[in-house]
């Protein structure tokens, strides 16, 4: 039976008192002998039966090569030279929406990532993780403390201290040097110390996830809205047509050439054009204050012509995307380093089990009477091994044990959730690209009959074959395939930034240098 609040300690202080005081090769001898009974007693650690359940998924199991951690934070040559081969194939790097080539977006961008609060709060919990970091760093180094105490004191009279200072009152002071060590035989301060590194990649990995999603959060809503300046000039340009055509219609109506059927029929369509031009300007105004809000602004004071959209650069779809880029993914690198953490923390928790060795020592001056402390003899040190080992606390270790391994689990499953995500995302938008490829592929074809049917509709009317309603309604069947056309050119390029977001943004090729350069912060 253990008692969970019991925690004996053994402890050999020698300190400058009497003529029995150890000698220093005595203290450390005893302090040797401290170390061996440790190891004797860590055979009483008792941590059997509480072992992690969760497997990381293999990435050979999905078609995907593993990336080492390691690796990510110092590539070798070889390495580097696959990450930029890798890269030059996708055709995207950290800056991945300058591959639309519209410096407009790349204004955009690079404000919203200057500005945004988000990011800036994900600095914050960077440097918040680092400093957790260096603490437990300076746990393998030499703690030293030093005091001054200066106080007027009544010595008792019946205590343990002889007259004359008995019963009287008296200046004391005392100057010290307090220095302590802890040996970390078992690894305790090692595997806290990796906890806190996993914990600040894991930090900087999301602060790379979070520049990810914002800057495909602008980029999308910026394609959103050239989507929608280009559908109102095209249903502008519809509208010009129209109230062309009903010129023209007044004029053969009252001249008794058409009738008043026909007349009404263009008038009518003309309303309705107007409403759905106003409706697309709505949309573009909640898109511009969208905008302004990602980019830190009030209003958006940038000027995006009609055609921006035409002038955005698609690259052409492949059949193939380096997969391995997503091990590289912010993401999941987050997520692979929580398991790491996590791991750490398990370790961290086993240590417990065994003793802590920790050397102390002190010099310094003391007195009665605070003029005397500078005098000979004032002089007082102290050196010794202090032994404790948690023999009565078994059930509550373990039981700290049992939740770190729970923690471990669900990191892990975490992980691996986070993996199957993502290769269903990728294969989503490769497959959602080639489904937009065909259907422009069809839609071309449909615009161009329709187009030809026009064509053949106004050299008829031309020679008087045919009314003018019917030149009206030919042009009317041409605009829902040029409607259809930006439709599929915006949803092409919106999938193509959703499936640069999903392989990471080119985040492999940056993220050495951004971690090893927090790493140079952290690491003791």
């Amino acid at each position: 039976m253990t008692h969970p609040l019991f925690t004996p300690s053994i402890a050999a202080p020698a300190t400058h008192l009497s003529k029995s005081t150890p000698s220093p090769q005595r203290a450390l001898g005893l302090g040797l002998a401290l170390v061996c009974a440790s190891v004797f007693l860590s055979a009483c650690a008792d941590f059997s039966g509480i072992v992690p359940s969760a497997r990381a998924l293999l990435p050979e199991s999905l078609g995907l090569r593993a990336v080492p951690l390691a690796t990510a934070l110092n590539p070798t040559p070889a390495d580097a030279a696959s990450v930029a081969t890798t890269a030059k194939e996708s055709d995207f790097d950290q800056h991945w929406w300058r591959s639309f080539q519209d410096p407009r977006l790349d204004a955009l961008v690079s404000q919203a990532l200057e500005s945004h609060p988000s990011l800036k709060a994900a600095q914050t919990r960077i440097a918040r993780a680092q400093a957790v970091t260096e603490a437990q760093g300076a746990n393998d180094k030499v703690q030293s403390l030093a005091s001054l105490d200066a106080s007027q004191q009544r010595f008792s009279a019946v205590g343990m201290y002889p007259p004359p200072l008995a019963g009287g009152v008296y200046q004391t002071a005392n100057l010290q040097l307090n220095l302590s060590y802890e040996w970390d035989l078992f690894g305790k301060n090692r595997a806290a110390l990796d906890a806190a590194i996993g914990a600040t990649q894991a930090a900087i990995a999301d602060a790379q996830q979070a520049r990810l999603l914002l800057s495909t959060q602008v980029t999308r809503t910026y394609l959103g809205m050239v989507r929608l300046q280009a559908q109102r000039a095209l249903q502008q340009q519809y509208l010009a047509q129209r109230m062309q055509a009903n010129a023209i219609g007044k004029a053969r109506k009252d001249a008794g050439l058409d009738s008043e059927l026909e007349f009404l029929s263009v008038t009518t369509s003309m309303a309705e054009i107007r409403q759905q031009i106003e409706a697309l300007s709505e949309q573009i105004a909640l898109s511009r204050n969208a905008l302004a809000a990602l980019t830190g602004k009030a209003s958006l004071d940038l000027e995006v012509p009609d055609s921006a959209l035409s002038a955005l650069h698609a690259s052409p779809v492949q059949g193939t995307v380096p997969m391995d880029l997503l091990g590289r993914r912010p993401d999941i690198v987050a997520a692979r380093w929580r398991v790491e953490a996590a791991s750490a923390d398990l370790a961290y928790a086993k240590t417990l089990f065994y003793p802590n060795i920790n050397l102390t020592a002190f010099v310094g001056l003391n007195s009665v009477g605070w003029s005397n402390i500078t005098q000979a003899g004032s002089e007082q040190w102290g050196l010794g091994p202090a032994l404790r080992l948690p023999v009565f606390e078994t059930g509550r270790l373990r039981a700290n044990l049992h939740g770190k391994s729970a923690e471990l689990d669900g990191a892990i499953e975490s992980y691996n959730a986070l993996v199957l995500e993502a290769v269903r995302d990728v294969s989503e938008q490769l497959s959602s690209l080639q489904g937009i490829a065909n259907q422009q592929r069809e839609q071309q074809l449909a615009q161009a009959n329709a187009q030809a049917l026009l064509q053949i509709a106004q050299q008829r009317y031309a020679a008087g074959l045919m009314t003018r309603s019917a030149v009206i309604n030919a042009q009317s069947a041409v605009v829902p395939h040029q409607r259809q056309a930006i439709e599929l050119q915006a949803r092409a390029l919106d999938v193509q930034a959703q499936l640069l977001r999903a392989l990471g943004g080119g985040y492999g090729k940056t993220h050495a240098a951004n971690t090893a350069s927090a790493a140079s912060h952290t690491t003791p």
